[in-house]
């Protein structure tokens, strides 16, 4: 078997148990062209279309470059029904929901919009700017939900992007479009906070993880403050590995959503019988493996298969480093109290995975196949090796004499879940 690291690959041979002991997505691809799935998911929303008047302003909120949704499959099509339901072009606005993220440049806006470029208005959503912010309300956890004035103030919102895994949000996807996506950068950090329970020392919410909505303290401030804007309605798609639209969903905007994640969960879990001694993830080579940041993602999802203190190889080639210029410098704090204590009053969403990150190096024993310095990542409370060759020689002497074994090809498309 090859294990993508980079552009480049490691070959490994099936542990004891073959193919079973592979964990994998396999989800089910429909043989409809992708924009057959669009207009079909589309075609369940006339009641919304029917809301919309000939004159009525219309803003899409569609996700940045970082997060490939299909946009410039699906936008055409649905400004096509908006111009059937009397919106004429000049109506209608696409809304780069960027969150805290830099600004897109035009071959960006170009890829996002595909065919509507230079057609469709379209805006970035800026932060920072007081000017282009209103306040709309305050959640039941206490966050102040400042969004885009352009959102704000449209005669109708369409939320769009994709569904997927989130580590702390449970899913991607739906209401997160408001916020972070079009939210001020005060409302950003204190939506990414509510991670943390409440109280000094207290830690991390339990039901603030991968694939958990109910009683997920984030997720439930998201719904609120996409409540307060009032969609017309969401357009998310689910994508394959290989990034090909598998599905859509379009509707209500809590009741498309939810039936969205079911749907993911079930194509994307992999459901294991125990968890083993020792997991080998590839995050799938580049870009998924880009930096470590993202990385993580493929590091959180592994976890689930793995037994307390069991060894986790981990191929990343983190080309670009960290992600972010201001990541390294979180490990200063090298217990997770002193690491929360410093979260809490500095709050980062890069310090936030840093924290997870930490957690799992202290749980378990990650051994990290990257370009990162070894020293630094050693200072992680990671072990650094060269190669897929030199981590595993680095596991055998930190196993029992007989131990069992999961191989994930493809970490941040897959979560493990526990059978019962």
């Amino acid at each position: 078997m090859e294990l993508l690291y980079g552009d480049s690959s490691f070959s490994i041979e099936l542990p004891e148990g073959g193919e079973g002991s592979v964990i994998r997505s396999k989800p089910t691809v429909q043989a409809s062209a992708p924009e057959e799935i669009v207009a079909v998911a589309l075609d369940a929303c006339g009641e919304q279309f029917g809301r919309v008047a000939p004159g009525d302003s219309v803003v899409i909120v569609t996700s940045d470059i970082t997060r490939y949704t299909g946009s410039e499959i699906y936008l055409p099509i649905l400004v096509e029904r908006l111009n059937g339901a009397g919106v004429p072009d000049e109506q209608i606005t696409i809304v780069i929901a960027l969150g805290i993220h830099r600004k897109q440049t035009e071959g960006e806006h170009k890829k996002i919009l595909g065919l509507l470029h230079g057609r469709i208005r379209v805006l970035d959503h800026d932060c920072d700017d007081p000017g282009k912010l209103v306040m709309l309300g305050v959640t039941g956890n206490g966050i102040e939900v400042e969004v885009s004035r352009t959102v704000a103030e449209a005669d109708h919102v369409i939320l769009t992007g994709t569904i997927g895994f989130h580590y702390f949000a449970g899913f991607g996807g739906g209401r997160k479009s408001i916020l972070p996506g079009v939210a001020s950068r005060k409302s950003c950090m204190a939506s990414h906070f509510a991670v943390l329970n409440p109280g000094e020392g207290s830690g991390k919410n339990p039901r603030a993880s991968t694939g958990v909505l109910e009683g997920n303290p984030v997720h439930q401030a998201m719904v609120e403050a996409c409540a307060m804007v009032e969609p017309l309605f969401i357009l998310n798609t689910v994508l394959s590995p290989e990034k090909r639209i598998l599905a859509a969903f379009a509707g209500d905007w809590r009741a498309a959503h939810e039936e969205g994640c079911g749907y993911y969960a079930r194509e994307f879990s992999f459901a294991i019988g125990a968890r083993s001694d020792l997991v080998i993830v590839s995050c799938g080579g580049f870009p998924k493996d880009i930096n470590l940041i993202q990385a993580h993602k493929s590091m959180e999802y592994a976890s689930h298969a793995l037994r307390e203190g069991g060894v986790m190889v981990l191929l990343a080639e983190c080309r670009d480093g960290y992600g972010n210029s201001t990541f390294f410098n979180w490990f200063k704090n090298s217990g997770l109290e002193e690491f929360e204590s410093a979260l809490r009053k500095h709050y980062e969403i890069n310090g936030q995975t840093a924290y997870s990150l930490r957690q799992k190096a202290l749980r378990f024993r990650i051994i990290l196949v990257s370009r990162l310095p070894r020293e630094e990542v050693s200072s992680m409370g990671m072990t650094p090796a060269g190669d897929l060759y030199e981590a595993l020689e680095l596991a055998e002497e930190m196993l029992p004499g007989e131990y069992s074994a999961y191989i994930i090809p493809e970490g941040g498309t897959v979560l493990p879940v526990l059978r019962g």
